[in-house]
């Protein structure tokens, strides 16, 4: 008997989730995947920040925050988060934590 696979919720055009309610780990392990990124425990950091951040707030945190976020917790560099998202901080890390794509965003 083969493993239980699971399935991706929803997504818009681009990969982004249609509903940030359909978020779980394993959905962020499938997004990751996407992307060709393995998860490691400094990725799962900047997405339990990113989607604490948006449960509080209601608005996806600006990747200045999350920048200053690794370095008061792992002594991060600034360019550490395009290190874990080199394609950006929001085709990526926004992705993979669930969020919806951001109307406007001026930074990758």
């Amino acid at each position: 008997m083969q493993p239980e696979v699971q399935k991706l919720p929803p997504t818009g055009d681009e990969g982004y989730l249609v509903d940030p309610a359909d978020w779980s780990e394993e959905v962020a392990r499938l997004l990751a995947r996407r992307e060709g990124i393995e998860l490691t425990d400094d990725h799962w950091a900047v997405i339990r920040f990113v989607r604490e951040f948006y449960e509080d707030r209601h608005v996806i945190p600006d990747a200045r925050f999350v920048i200053k976020f690794l370095a008061d917790t792992r002594g991060a560099e600034r360019n550490d988060l395009f290190k874990l998202f080199p394609y950006g901080y929001v085709r990526q890390a926004c992705k993979i934590a669930g969020m919806r794509k951001p109307r406007a965003w001026s930074t990758g």
